[in-house]
């Protein structure tokens, strides 16, 4: 493992720093919305978890149906215009959702429809996202440009976090709701100005252009073993963000500036384990990556014990360092070994693998926790964060992809990759 220094060409690029701003701002008002939401359901006449359970599957689910779709799309056009789109969809739901919530009309269609469109311009943006950042990056600075990307973002949800519970006791949760929506405003108009060249045109039908994803992504050991592990991951860990943790914040910790502290200190550790991310240099990027997925079950025992709220934050403090460690590997791994035409595609394949199980996870952790109690269902979020990692490190390619320096050993400078990563085994 080495270390090597930030350099300061990324900051004097006008493409990479206009998408760093606009993503800033976006995950700033994010940052309101992941606390507000929240407290906005609990706090409206009759609710309660199996309610907002429904309303955050609702937003989960349309992530999971149509990021497949993001995929082919983000392939074929524009992929900084499909993010412009994508912003003004989520711009219109949050600001319908903070009507509701402003004015106390508020039914519940109405919040689940609203939460739809705001899933779907998630499932819009992320394969386009994705695909963006090595159309304006050089193949060799990836890694670089994602951890600082991730240290701009993270810092602005710190912001936003520090913030949230603040704004929810003191104006409502409507309000924070609204910022939300301005955000996504700014941030579509800042996406906007990036020039980047139009995508050629493809002469295949859409199914066709999936096969071809299927084919990239199934062809890589690594890649859909890391992602079935994260299918159930990502399924505990939303339902401890969504539901359980709110939840056990409300009844035991002191609600909404309680839970505020705990998830401010995770962004406070992601901020450190991006900047740590950009910097480090390992030879298995991977393994590295699927081993940072441990410590994520810690804060989750402690809920589940109602350990004091100092502590549990610092459990959260460490899952965030890791889960940026894991978060810029992984990222930086796909763009160098996936080649450009597909990436979007494939990545569309990694959402869609990863959320495969987070609306379920949301629907139940309600139902669940009101049956066996709240602590019994963090425990068992917990031993399912851990079995499925300890269960991704018996592949050999998780154990054996290298990288060489700045670029992985199975992909060229351009970001044209070998059809399979090089491995130890493959090497040997």
């Amino acid at each position: 493992m080495t270390v090597s220094s930030f350099g300061a060409p990324l900051w004097r690029d006008r493409q990479f720093v206009l998408l760093v701003c606009a993503r800033v701002i976006s995950v700033l008002g994010n940052g309101f919305a992941r606390v507000a939401l929240a407290f906005a359901v609990l706090a409206l006449p009759g609710a309660g978890a199996g309610r907002l359970s429904l309303v955050l599957a609702c937003q989960a689910l349309p992530q999971l149906v149509f990021v497949l779709a993001g995929g082919v799309i983000a392939d074929r056009v524009s992929r900084s215009g499909l993010m412009v789109l994508a912003d003004a969809l989520g711009a219109g739901a949050y600001a319908g959702l903070a009507v509701m919530v402003l004015t106390g009309h508020a039914p519940l269609a109405a919040m689940c429809l609203l939460a739809v469109a705001a899933g779907t311009a998630t499932a819009l943006f992320g394969p386009a996202m994705d695909g963006l950042v090595p159309l304006i990056v050089p193949a060799d600075r990836l890694q670089r440009a994602n951890g600082l990307l991730r240290v701009g973002t993270n810092s602005s949800l710190l912001l936003g976090l520090a913030l949230s519970g603040i704004t929810v006791a003191l104006v409502g949760a409507g309000w924070a709701l609204a910022l939300n929506a301005a955000s996504f405003v700014v941030s579509a108009a800042l996406t906007a100005r990036l020039r980047v060249g139009a995508r050629p045109r493809r002469k295949t039908s859409g199914w066709s252009d999936l096969r071809e994803g299927w084919q990239e992504f199934a062809s890589r050991q690594w890649l859909w073993v890391v992602v079935a592990q994260y299918a159930v991951v990502v399924a505990a860990l939303n339902a401890n963000a969504g539901v359980l943790g709110p939840l056990t914040a409300e009844q035991h910790l002191g609600g909404a500036r309680a839970w505020s502290v705990i998830v401010a200190a995770q962004a406070v550790g992601t901020i450190a384990g991006a900047g740590m991310a950009a910097r480090v240099r390992v030879s298995r990027p991977i393994l590295v990556a699927v081993l940072c997925t441990f410590p994520a079950a810690v804060p989750i025992v402690l809920l589940s014990v109602r350990a004091p709220v100092w502590l549990t934050a610092a459990a959260m403090f460490g899952a965030g360092i890791a889960s940026d460690v894991f978060g810029v590997l992984w990222a930086t791994t796909i763009q160098r070994e996936i080649p450009e035409r597909v990436l979007s595609r494939v990545s569309s394949y990694d959402w869609f693998g990863s959320l495969a199980f987070a609306p379920l996870g949301l629907l139940v952790a309600g139902p669940i926790a009101a049956a066996v109690g709240t602590g019994r269902a963090l425990a068992g979020c917990a031993a399912l964060v851990v079995l499925a990692t300890a269960a991704a490190l018996l592949s050999p390619q998780v154990r054996t992809l290298r990288t060489c320096g700045e670029v992985s050993c199975g992909a060229t400078a351009s970001g044209e990759g070998a059809e399979r990563p090089v491995s130890e085994e493959a090497a040997g």
